[in-house]
């Protein structure tokens, strides 16, 4: 079989997407590889597929067992020949996973780093036919990385062991250091490299400064995500767990997760986040590697990421299904000052110290820019997006800033006159923010009094803005590298070299209007709903197949997510296709689940229709003639009037929490029942849409609308969108 038969009839997909393709087939040719590819853009299939056609097995190097078990009740599923090799198997069952690896009964066999490079299991490998080596998580190579693992840095014997079999090497985000050291250390110098946009345009970017962090997050929560399932970082162990006892104390169903929890604990918190709905995770930055639970709605950092690789790859873990998410941090300025303190501490060399400042001042500037976030974050690693993204907090209510150079001369000149020369130490004593506030604002307590600071010609001058504004001068002060935090005298600031022509006046600074000079600002709530919504019946449908869905993973416990995508149960919701052909026609179903589920999932439409009639446009129903009124589902009435309002369909998904999908198919029942042209949808010259026209005028009557047979037939050149309207095009045509 090609891998596009592979995809289709074991995936249930009927196009790959950006370069999975082009990296199974230089796979398939012998190739090695190293792959970026973003969190749920598609990368465990540049090897599965190679894997199934090649003949050997396939070993993959997963640093998780709960991911390896997860991965492999997901192929299970689809009829793959898949198995792991982990401390949670029995002697027995190990050896029943040995015998059919040797006797060939095995695509895919996932093992852990530290398995594979014993010498039993090298010489294992060693008597067996090889498809490839699969190194999962490449970036954990890299000591430069957020979640380096020493173990990975042994792979490269795979290079010297098996130099002719096929390595890929596949990971979320790698700066350049890291990509360096995956190469280096796994001997992939003549890999080909395979980086796919960074862009997760589903996700929303958010941040906010800390005031009442708990408040906001409980905000946060009841407004967006009542019911969802998400992540919530902590920096340390102990917040962890006071969050999750506080938030389970407010009614949600929150657990902890960090290093120090017993083992058994841990998994069984992964599990019930993995296998449940609506649990929500609270944890360090020990949880979610690997991670494949595709509906997790949100992540919510309460405090500062150490870098934007690694925020990149937590935030990462949420919307993998495409459906609208949320990415929300807010953090302050003690974050920074915690992160320094932890980075100058570490046992670290100066070199490594050096490069994570760095990585934390990267952080920074992301969290105080007044443009689009999503364009910052891309061009952090190497991508232009040329346009504002139009989903970030920014994007949608865009940052006011203010010519600051006044008050940034205040506070520079306080931070340089407060500091106290100490004769046996040989160095300045600088003073922390607070008491820098204090000065600004004419405070005349003991301490400032005792150090003459009230004698300072910036005693008081600062009086024009209140506390939090001038915190907010402060954190911007650090993010833009004027200020520092001196840990070594216990978190006081000090001026950089940057600070000098802002003070001699040959340099302006502006910050973000986080509040009104003078009066509080109100806080922006967006109130879009990540959670899959349906209206009328529809929803009484979704329930029910939601429903189906968790009882038949219960059965076999395994992931809700392994039966069905929620995305896939959304298009059931849409299309409620009556005959297994349809269902097969849609995202996510493949031959295997065609045959263990269809029936159970066709049986509830029935149903439904039996109880509430068929709420959308049939299929096959004449179209009502133009002299008479037509009254569309209200549903394509909303997305019609916002077509015509000059809304993209994409702009319309957005808006109304719907894929994009749906939004085509009112767009294709709008032109059907004569209240849209085909060319104001779809922009394809006119003798393309006639070509396309003639492919389905001649498909066989007994095939009704089916667009299945039309799709590959064209090789999947054009979507279902497209064919979508110009079918209704043409049957508006033909019954006037």
């Amino acid at each position: 079989m090609t891998p596009l038969d592979l995809l289709r009839t074991n995936f249930g997909y009927h196009s790959f997407r950006g370069e999975q393709e082009s990296i199974i087939n230089h796979i398939l040719a012998g190739g090695n590889a190293l792959v970026l590819m973003p969190t749920g853009g598609g990368k465990s299939l540049c090897y599965q597929i190679p894997a199934m056609i090649q003949p050997g097995l396939g070993i993959v190097i997963s640093p998780l067992i709960a991911l390896m078990q997860d991965q492999v009740s997901a192929l299970l599923q689809l009829g793959v020949r898949a198995a792991f090799l982990n401390s949670t198997l029995t002697p027995d069952e190990a050896r029943e996973v040995i015998i059919r690896a040797r006797q060939g009964q095995l695509d895919l066999l996932y093992v852990s780093p530290e398995k594979l490079v014993t010498t039993w299991f090298l010489d294992f490998l060693s008597a067996l036919p090889l498809a490839l080596f699969a190194i999962d998580e490449a970036h954990c190579v890299s000591r430069w990385g957020h979640d380096f693992r020493p173990e990975y840095t042994q792979l490269a014997v795979l290079a010297q062991r098996f130099p002719q079999v096929p390595r890929i090497a596949l990971t979320a985000t790698a700066d350049e250091p890291t990509r360096r050291d995956i190469i280096t250390h796994l001997e992939l110098h003549e890999a080909r490299i395979f980086i796919a946009s960074f862009d997760r345009p589903n996700i929303r970017y958010t941040v906010v400064s800390k005031d009442n962090a708990r408040r906001q997050l409980l905000n946060f929560l009841t407004t967006e995500h009542r019911g969802d399932a998400g992540i919530i970082y902590c920096l340390s162990r102990k917040k962890v767990e006071e969050t999750a006892t506080w938030l389970q104390t407010q009614g949600w169903n929150a657990l902890p997760y960090h290093a120090e929890l017993p083992s058994s604990l841990r998994k069984y918190h992964q599990e019930r986040f993995l296998r449940e709905e609506g649990v929500i995770i609270v944890a360090t930055i020990a949880f979610g590697l690997g991670i494949d639970k595709p509906n997790v709605r949100f992540v919510a950092h309460l405090d500062l990421p150490k870098s934007v690789e690694a925020y990149y790859q937590e935030t990462g873990r949420s919307g993998r299904d495409g459906l609208p998410a949320n990415a929300w941090m807010t953090y302050g300025l003690q974050d920074v000052v915690m992160l320094r303190k932890m980075m100058d501490t570490s046992p670290a060399d100066e070199q490594h110290k050096r490069l994570e400042r760095h990585k934390l001042e990267a952080m920074l500037n992301y969290c105080e820019i007044a443009t689009c976030r999503r364009q910052t974050l891309l061009a952090h690693f190497g991508e232009q997006l040329a346009q504002p993204c139009g989903n970030c907090d920014i994007c949608l209510e865009p940052v006011e800033t203010w010519d600051g150079t006044e008050v940034a001369q205040k506070a520079l000149s306080c931070v340089y006159r407060t500091r106290i020369y100490d004769q046996r130490q040989q160095t300045y004593y600088q003073f922390g923010v607070n008491y820098l506030i204090e000065v600004l604002l004419g405070k005349e307590d003991d301490r400032i009094k005792r150090n003459q600071h009230h004698l300072l010609s910036t005693f008081g001058i600062g009086k024009e803005l209140k506390v939090e504004q001038w915190y907010s001068v402060f954190r911007q002060l650090i993010a833009a590298g004027l200020v520092t935090v001196d840990l070594a005298g216990h978190g006081g600031l000090q001026l950089t070299e940057q600070a000098r022509p802002v003070l001699r006046g040959e340099q302006k600074v502006h910050f973000r209007k986080d509040v009104k000079l003078g009066k509080q600002k109100q806080e922006k709530k967006y109130l879009r709903k990540s959670t899959l919504t349906f209206e009328g019946t529809d929803q009484i449908l979704w329930e029910a197949l939601r429903t189906k869905r968790l009882e038949l993973a219960n059965a076999q416990n395994v992931p809700p997510y392994i039966i069905f995508h929620d995305s896939t149960l959304a298009e059931i919701v849409q299309y409620q296709p009556s005959t297994l052909e349809e269902l097969a026609n849609l995202s996510g179903v493949g031959t295997q689940k065609l045959k263990q589920y269809g029936q159970a999932f066709l049986a509830l439409v029935e149903a439904h229709r039996m109880n509430y009639g068929n709420q959308t446009i049939s299929t096959t129903k004449k179209p009502l003639s133009v002299n008479n009124p037509v009254v569309l589902p209200e549903t394509v009435e909303t997305t019609l009037t916002a077509f015509n309002q000059g809304q993209s369909p994409l702009q319309i998904a957005e808006q109304r929490q719907l894929v994009v999908g749906t939004i085509y198919n009112h767009l294709s029942q709008a032109i059907e029942w004569g209240q849209l042209k085909l060319h104001q949808v779809i922009s394809l010259p006119a003798e393309e849409i006639s070509e396309l026209e003639e492919v389905i005028l001649n498909q066989p009557a007994e095939q009704g609308r089916s667009l299945k047979p039309v799709f590959e037939q064209l090789n999947g050149k054009y979507s279902y969108d497209i064919l979508r309207c110009i079918q209704a095009h043409l049957w508006r045509e033909v019954n006037p």
